[in-house]
C-alpha cells in the first residue's frame, strides 16, 4: 500500500476484500454523480475501476480538488459527524466501485485499528488540506456592525464549519455579490450554503438544519443522554460509546464549553507544549463521533421528566428523548457585566470568548479585559500579541488567587499588558458599535476613559440549571449537589446511598463546572465525565437486578 500522501492513501487488495463484506457494489456512467454538496450523508466508496474528482463549488465556479483512482476511497469527516458533504464527486470514466454506509464505517473503524487510523487519518488530512486549498464553505455576507452577522458566524465558527465571511463595510465588491444573489442591503446577513435556498438571517436552528448538525433523535431508548457537550461531557461521550452504551449527546450551542475558547492549555496532563482548547476539544468530538456517539446541536434541554419507566429528556420544540440515565454536564456562563448599554454592544464589542473571528475587530488597538482566572490570562496572552495594548481589570487586588501560578507570571511580565486592580467599568458608549468605556478604581475613585472597540468578559460562574426540575437539588446558587452532599436531602429515595456523581433523582449524574465542589478545571471535568461512565454502569447493572424474571 502507497502511503506517500497520508490524505490519498491506496488499499491493498487485501484491504479493500476486508471493506467488501460491509459494501454495495455500484456502477456510474462517466459524468455519473456519486454524491452531492449539501445533500447527501455518508459518501464512502472505494474505487475499485474508473476514476472519482472531488469537486468543489463553493466559490461559485466548479473547482478540481482531487481525482481518486482504483484502491483509493472517497470521504471525509462528515461520515463520521453525520454532516453534509461539503463537495461533491463525479464518476470520470465508467466506473465500478465499493459503497459502504456511514454505520459501517464507523464500525470499520472501531473494529480494526489498522485500517481505522488509515481511514481517520485520510479524513483529517483531506479536511486540512480542503481548507487550505482555498475552499469557502458557506457564505455569509454581512455588515461588520451586525449582532445578526456576529452570532452567525460564532456558531458556525464554534461548529467547525467552513465558511466564508465577507464583510459589506469592507469589501468593495460585496454589493455586487448581493445583486448578483437578488438581495439588498436590507436582507443583511444573507447565508449561502450549496445545495440549498439562500437564507436571509436564518435562525441556528435553520442554519443547524442547513449544515447536518441537528442529528435525528429517534424513538430508541438510550442507555445515556448527555446534556452538555463541554470536556465534562465529550469524555463521558467517548468511555460510554466506546464501552458499548447507546449514547445521546446534546448541546444548546456547541462542542467544547468554555474550554473551547481557550487559546491555550499549557497545564493539561500529555501536552507539554499546550494545547488550544478548540484543538483539544475537536479531537474529543472526533473520537467520541468514532465509537457512535450520536450528537444533536443546536438542542436545548428544558425540561426533565420521569414517566415511571424511563428518563425523557424534553427539548425547547417539544421533542424529547427517553433513556436510561442521564449525565447533566452545563457547565456554567460568564457571569454578565452589571453596567448600563452592555446588551447594546454584545456581539458589538462586548465578547465572552477571544479568538480570531473577535480579534478581528481589534486588531491593532487597545482593549479590555475583565477577570482574573485562567480564562482571562490565556485571553490576555493570546490578545496582547495581535493588539497594541491590553488592560486587565481585576476587582480585588490578588491576581494568583484564582490564576495559575505560570500564567499569571506570564501575564505580570508581558510589556503590553496593564494590570489594573481594584477595577471595573462603570460605562460603556459607541453609535453602532463599542468605541470607548470608563473605568473606576473602586479604592480611590479615580475614573479613566479608554478608547477601545472590545471588552472581553471572564468574571464569575452561573451555572446553567435555571431549568432543572425541583427534583435535582442544587445549592443557593443552583450548582447541582451530587454524592456525599446530599447526605441530609429530603429528595432521596433509594435505600442506599447516591454514587459519587449522583443527584438527588436515581440515574441522573452530574460532572464538571455544573457540579457543586468541582475544581473548575478542564483536566478535573475530563476526569468526572469519565467516572460518570462507571457509575451508569454500576446502575445500570441495579435496574436490569431489578427486573423481574421473564
Amino acid at each position: 500500500m502507497t502511503q506517500s500522501n497520508p490524505a490519498f492513501p491506496t488499499l491493498s487488495e487485501k484491504q479493500i476484500a476486508a471493506i467488501a463484506q460491509f459494501a454495495t457494489r455500484r456502477h456510474f456512467r462517466d459524468g455519473d454523480s456519486l454524491f452531492q454538496a449539501g445533500t447527501s450523508r455518508g459518501a464512502f466508496f472505494v474505487i475499485l475501476s474508473g476514476a472519482v474528482e472531488i469537486v468543489d463549488n463553493s466559490g461559485g465556479q466548479p473547482r478540481s480538488v482531487v481525482t481518486h483512482l482504483p484502491g483509493q476511497f472517497t470521504g471525509d469527516i462528515d461520515i463520521l459527524s453525520r454532516r453534509r458533504t461539503v463537495v461533491s464527486g463525479i464518476a470520470r470514466a465508467d466506473t465500478d466501485a465499493l459503497e459502504v454506509a456511514p454505520a459501517d464505517i464507523r464500525r470499520i473503524i472501531s473494529d480494526d485499528p489498522g485500517m481505522g487510523e488509515i481511514i481517520l487519518q485520510a479524513f483529517i488530512a483531506r479536511r486540512e488540506q480542503l481548507l487550505e486549498s482555498g475552499f469557502q464553505g458557506i457564505r455569509v455576507i454581512g455588515s461588520g456592525s451586525s449582532r445578526d452577522a456576529y452570532r452567525i458566524r460564532e456558531f458556525l465558527t464554534r461548529n467547525h464549519v467552513p465558511a466564508t465571511w465577507i464583510d459589506v463595510d469592507q469589501d468593495p465588491h460585496a454589493g455586487e455579490m448581493l445583486e448578483h444573489f437578488g438581495f439588498g442591503d436590507d436582507a443583511l446577513p444573507v447565508v449561502a450554503c450549496e445545495g440549498r435556498p439562500l437564507m436571509h438571517n436564518p435562525s441556528i436552528s435553520e442554519l443547524a438544519e442547513a449544515v447536518g448538525l441537528r442529528g435525528t433523535i429517534g424513538t430508541e431508548i438510550y442507555d445515556l443522554v448527555i446534556i452538555g457537550a463541554g470536556p465534562a461531557g465529550l469524555a463521558a461521550a467517548v468511555y460510554g460509546s466506546s464501552e458499548g452504551l447507546s449514547t445521546l449527546l446534546l448541546d444548546s450551542e456547541a462542542p467544547g464549553g468554555q474550554a473551547s475558547a481557550s487559546t491555550s492549555i499549557e497545564n493539561y496532563l500529555g501536552f507539554p507544549m499546550g494545547i488550544s482548547g478548540a484543538d483539544l476539544t475537536n479531537r474529543a468530538t472526533l473520537q467520541s463521533q468514532k465509537f457512535g456517539t450520536r450528537f444533536s446541536i443546536p438542542s436545548p434541554v428544558t425540561a426533565l421528566e420521569d414517566d415511571g419507566s424511563h428518563i425523557v429528556v424534553r427539548f425547547s420544540d417539544g421533542e424529547g428523548a427517553s433513556t436510561r440515565c442521564v449525565l447533566i454536564a452545563t457547565g456554567a456562563d460568564y457571569r454578565k457585566l452589571d453596567v448600563p448599554d452592555r446588551e447594546r454592544f454584545e456581539g458589538l464589542g462586548v465578547y465572552y470568548s477571544a479568538t480570531a473571528m473577535e480579534l478581528a475587530a481589534c486588531g491593532g488597538a487597545d482593549v479590555v479585559i475583565v477577570g482574573a482566572g485562567n480564562s482571562a490570562g490565556q485571553a490576555a496572552m493570546f490578545l496582547a500579541r495581535h493588539t497594541n495594548n491590553v488592560l486587565l481589570l481585576v476587582r480585588g487586588d490578588n491576581l494568583r488567587k484564582n490564576m495559575s501560578s505560570y500564567l499569571a507570571d506570564r501575564v505580570e511580565a508581558a510589556q503590553n499588558i496593564e494590570l489594573l486592580y481594584h477595577s471595573e467599568i462603570r460605562k460603556m458608549e459607541g453609535a453602532t458599535r463599542l468605541e470607548r468605556v470608563e473605568i473606576e478604581n473602586t479604592k480611590t475613585g479615580e475614573k479613566r476613559t479608554v478608547t477601545t472597540p472590545a471588552v472581553f468578559t471572564f468574571i464569575g460562574a452561573v451555572p446553567r440549571t435555571d431549568w432543572l426540575p425541583p427534583q435535582i437539588e442544587t445549592d443557593p446558587k443552583g450548582f447541582i449537589c451530587t454524592g456525599r452532599t446530599l447526605a441530609d436531602s429530603t429528595r432521596w429515595t433509594k435505600k442506599r446511598a447516591p454514587f459519587l456523581l449522583e443527584t438527588s433523582h436515581p440515574g441522573v449524574f452530574a460532572a464538571g463546572d455544573v457540579r457543586l465542589g468541582s475544581a473548575k478545571r478542564v483536566a478535573s471535568a475530563v476526569g468526572e465525565g469519565s467516572m460518570a461512565v462507571m457509575f451508569v454502569h454500576e446502575y445500570l447493572a441495579e435496574l436490569n437486578a431489578e427486573m423481574p424474571a421473564s
